[in-house]
This record gives C-alpha cells, structure tokens and sequence, in this order.
C-alpha cells in the first residue's frame, strides 16, 4: 500500500482537475491512501486538503491565512475574478516580493506554504504526484527539496513547464532554445513585461536541481519536452494517455436520454463545448462559423445546437437554433448530453489531450474536431468523402485543419446525412476508448510506475 499525494490547482472543473480527481479514485479503490492537495478547493471532500498561501507565523496570528482560505474556496478556478480577484489582491498587498514580480513579468513563485506540503497529510507520502503547478498557489523552487525527500511525478497538461510564461506556445518556438522576446505577453498565463528568458532560465535551474519523474498524456507533449529544457530528464519519462470513466461515459439509449434531458425527440442534435470565459485555447469563432454554415444548408435547417459550458456567446452570435447549458459537475449529467447528441464538435487552438473528446467517442457519438496538439492520437480520423462513400474502416471520428470552419461544417454535415456510416464510426469510437483510453488502463499504468519507483527507491 503506498502513500500518494496529488497535487493541483483546482479539485473540480477543468481538464486536469477532472484527471486529477479520476486518478485520486482510482488509487484509493485500489486500496491505497490518497490525499489531493490543491491551491483552491470547491468541492467537500475531506480528502482534498488546501496548500496554504503563507503559513509563517505573522500570517497566521494576523489572521490572513484564515481569510485567504476562504477567497480561495470561494474563487474556485476563476483567480482573476470576483473572490479570486480579492485574494490575489490581498496578496499582493501583503506580499512585496510578488508584487514587484508582477509589475517586473517574473512568474510569482512567493508561495511560503508550498514548503508544508510533505506535512500536510497524517502519513508521509510514498510519491507525490503533480499536475498543473501554474494558477498562484506553488512555489516551483521547493520541487528541488520535495524531491529530494519523495519520489515526485510531473504529469504536465499543457506547455506551462517548458516556457518562460504561457501554458501553449502555438506557433512560437522560441521556448525550445530559452524564450525571450516574446511574441504575445498576453498569452495564459499572461506578463505584464517580457522578463520571459530570466523566467525559463530560473525554471531550468529548478528542474537541474531537482530529481524527476514526467508523464505527458499525449506524444505531442512530449515531443516538446524532449526539446525543451526538461530534456535531461527524458530518461524519466512516459507517455500515459488521459482516460474516462466508461461505466459513466458510454452509449445509451438517444431518445430516452432526451426525453429525460428535455430535448426535442426527434431532430438532429449537435453538441459542443465552449471554455471559460475568455478561454484562449477553445476556438469559439470557428464553432460560430460552423453553425452559421451549416444553419443556412437545408438539409441542416432544424439541427439544434446545445453548447455547453457557460451561458455562450458562441450559440447566440451564430444566429443558429441553439441551447445553452451551464457547465455539469456532475459526470452523470454530462454524460447524459453526449449520449443526446447526433454529432460533437471540438475546436481549439491549442489542446493536449482532451478529456472531451474522449467522453463524447466513448458515448457513441462520432467526433468532428480540430487536429492540434495531441488530439489526433486520440482519433483515427476518417474523411468526409468517405463517410459519404461508407467507408469509414476504423475510423472514429473526422479531423480538420485548425480554424477551417468549412470543413467541419462539411463533416459535420456528412455524418449528419449519413447514418450507416454515422454507427459505424460511433461504435469504432467505443471500442477504440475501451481498448485505449478507459481510467482504469490509465490508474494501473501509474501504479505499477509507482511500485516501481518505490522498490528501486528513485
């Protein structure tokens, strides 16, 4: 039985936080005792612990770590708005150090409580597993010193790790050979100046004093970290595709499920999600594009569109027949709109391994999306034309050059009008998600590196 702690920003809502909270079940099913320690907590499990902000001892008599645990829980993922907004706030007005690190573009790493978090849980942990480290709440210098005393396992979810400030790149390569001039400041998470190459010089620094262990969930990724200044630590890493839940995600049957959802019965039903608000990494114009072209087909006039995720503009301005629905936190639910839906669309700019696509192929329902970063090795992609001509082979879903609005409307409408063709991809779709990217396949890959780890003691 090991001692496991993960770490991360959020315990609900987002990609990793789902990935995280998936793995903290799949770990603590297997018998072992599992703790989560996170920046900001949402949810009510007592399993879930919060890192502290600053735990020395002024801001504790003065009360401030109390307050600060409260905006947190309050912010949830959001630290930029609202009850986040006022914590980040309060931090910098008690914190010099980070404030000078704002205004100068240095990344802000003055988290003093980050030194607590081997202390945290009632036993010393076996491994720590990390997630996202980004979003205000870890100090990346203690890495040296945590794994120094733990085995410590980054699993990266996006590019934060290798560059000098954002957490996708796209077209820029510049963190390869050590950022500076940085095309695009405002990149998430954003700098106010380019202090870009001090800021990937000292990431550098970290990682050559620290003893790691790194999974990515796509080869893309990890493609980049072999060029990246991780690459020392190469010999140590693994390429663990994210997975689903498919006693949650999988096919049932469509017109109870609307009926139960309250949506129209017959009709075709095109799902899609959309990101935060102001989310830079879902593609949202392509999504309006899409439905704007397919609205004005007729053969797709009555199509409804249900978005969801936030009450979103994108339904609104494509001028097509739309639903919005809020985000889900409930797995259940949001399975449940997969399964209502004829066809997924998925467009971004940037994505590693989406936990949305996955979701929608392992509920049978086909996926059209943008071929960016990991996504095609989640997808066997089969064409438009051959999903007019049937021949769809293994195919599980259709991809399309980022941004290209008339091709997804094209395949969107070929699977629509095709449904032969439409079955067949969507069963290739659950069977290729059973065989490949079920949680459990996922859980028992970590484990069995961990007892590893643990038996070779590093």
């Amino acid at each position: 039985m090991l001692a496991i702690t993960l770490v991360g920003t959020v315990d609900e809502e987002g990609g990793a936080a789902v990935v995280s909270a998936g793995l903290m079940r799949g770990y603590a099913a297997h018998g072992h005792r599992v703790r989560h320690v996170v920046g900001r907590k949402r949810g009510s499990d007592p399993h879930v612990l919060v890192l502290p902000d600053d735990d020395r001892l002024p801001f504790r008599a003065s009360g401030y770590g109390a307050v600060q645990a409260v905006l947190r829980r309050l912010a949830g993922r959001f630290p930029d708005r609202g009850f986040g907004l006022l914590s980040r706030t309060l931090r910098l007005a008690t914190h010099p150090r980070a404030f000078a690190s704002r205004l100068s573009g240095r990344e802000d790493f003055d988290f003093p409580g980050t030194r607590r978090l081997l202390d945290l849980t009632p036993d010393a942990p076996d491994v720590v597993h990390a997630h996202n480290l980004h979003g205000g709440y870890f100090d990346l210098r203690a890495l040296a010193a945590i794994s120094a005393r733990v085995p410590t396992v980054l699993t990266l979810h996006d590019m934060w790790l290798l560059t000098g400030h954002c957490a996708h790149s796209l077209d820029c390569g510049r963190w390869a050979t050590g950022c500076g001039q940085c095309p695009d400041l405002r990149l998430e998470p954003a700098v106010r100046r380019d202090a870009t190459a001090g800021n990937w010089q000292r990431k550098r620094a970290i990682y050559d004093a620290s003893r790691l262990f790194l999974a990515t969930p796509s080869q893309w990724l990890a493609d980049k970290v072999k060029a990246s200044m991780l690459s020392p630590h190469v010999g140590n890493l693994r390429v663990i595709p994210n997975g689903v839940d498919t006693a949650i995600f999988q096919p049932a049957d469509r017109q109870q499920v609307r009926v139960d959802l309250g949506l129209p019965v017959s009709g075709r039903i095109v799902l899609l999600t959309t990101g935060s608000r102001g989310s830079m990494w879902k593609d949202d114009g392509t999504l309006r594009r899409t439905m704007a072209r397919l609205s004005e087909r007729p053969a797709m006039a009555e199509t409804l569109f249900v978005a969801v995720g936030r009450d979103s503009a994108v339904a609104v301005a494509s001028g097509a027949r739309t639903r919005s629905i809020p985000f889900q936190h409930d797995p259940r639910v949001m399975a449940q709109y997969y399964q209502a839906a004829d066809v997924y669309l998925h467009a971004a700019r940037a994505d590693t391994h989406p936990l949305a696509v996955l979701e929608a192929m392992a509920c049978g329902t086909p996926v059209v999306a943008t071929a960016v970063g990991g996504v095609p090795e989640q997808i066997t992609a089969v064409s438009a034309l051959a999903v007019r001509t049937g021949g769809v082979g293994r195919g599980t879903g259709v991809l399309v050059p980022p941004g290209d609005a008339a091709q997804m409307a094209d395949a969107a409408e070929a699977l629509l009008t095709h449904d032969a063709a439409r079955a067949e991809v969507a069963a290739n779709g659950v069977a290729d998600v059973a065989a490949r990217f079920d949680v459990e396949r996922q859980v028992a890959t970590y484990l069995n590196w961990f007892q590893d780890i643990a038996k070779r003691g590093q």
